[in-house]
């Protein structure tokens, strides 16, 4: 029996600027989109997946690794035929098609993780409607590890605001933040001792502005864990996971709160 339809937004970004010229190439993280909506299949639900172009997410192909997986390399060809072959993977709407058609019917929404919301999804003006209404209707809102700062889409100025943390004017994007809707929410997100480790590591290249100063200049209180260890936050309808280790805990979670409001 279909218990209801998860809202899944996804991105369509592959490079991100970087702080003093050239870019970073990014994507939607594969276990941190394939796990919990596999978790989600595997309880019940369905889900349909729309982004700002109506396309597919591209896979960020640093997240293809064993690490992300428990070194269980066969956990990780499950998580890559679902993102690559699932049906409902496959079959993407544009966010505004979406909106349309009606968001009601829809039992909670999900921001999968991976540094391309940073591009797109946070200053959509469609994703900022669809997290407006879900928050209006206390309906279980998650995101997973860069999947959080999304949800300031929910801003009336949200461009502006990602130009005024982009030009480290903390002033303007405070005041440009005032009003929104997740302002006292506690919540996390990638810490900035794990952005650290990304930029020296991986990227080789610095971002643009870190996560938690983003949410926190909009009003959110940002909790971290330990790097790398997993850590989901629950307050009130927001569901929110630290990084990529969170995604089976992100998923549980999820899916306690969808039953709770069923």
């Amino acid at each position: 029996m279909n218990k209801g339809t998860i809202l899944v937004i996804g991105s369509n970004a592959t490079e991100l600027e970087a702080k003093g010229g050239g870019t970073i190439t990014i994507g939607q993280f594969l276990n941190e989109t394939a796990v919990p909506l596999m978790a989600l299949v595997a309880a019940g639900y369905d889900f349909v997946l729309a982004t700002p172009t109506g396309e597919k997410p591209h896979m960020d192909k640093d997240s293809d690794a064993l690490i992300y997986f428990a070194q269980d390399d066969a956990a990780r060809t499950k998580a890559r035929d679902f993102f690559n072959n699932n049906p409902s993977m496959n079959d993407v709407r544009t966010i505004r098609s979406v909106i349309d058609a009606g968001l009601e019917r829809f039992a909670g929404v999900f921001f999968p993780g991976g540094h391309a919301p940073i591009v797109d999804v946070m200053q959509d003006p469609d994703a900022g409607e669809v997290l407006r209404y879900f928050h209006g209707a206390s309906k279980p809102t998650a995101a997973i590890c860069h999947g959080p700062i999304s949800v300031l889409a929910a801003l009336d100025k949200a461009r502006e605001f990602r130009a005024a943390l982009i030009d480290g004017n903390e002033v303007k994007a405070r005041e440009l933040g005032k009003g929104w809707q997740y302002a006292g929410y506690r919540m996390t997100v990638f810490s900035r001792s794990e952005e650290e480790y990304a930029e020296d590591n991986v990227f080789h290249k610095k971002l643009i502005f870190n996560m938690p100063d983003a949410l926190e200049a909009a009003g959110a209180e940002v909790i971290n864990a330990d790097n790398f260890t997993s850590f989901v936050v629950v307050d009130r309808e927001l569901i929110t996971a630290q990084n990529p280790m969170s995604d089976h805990e992100l998923a549980a979670k999820f899916i306690e709160a969808l039953e709770k409001t069923a």
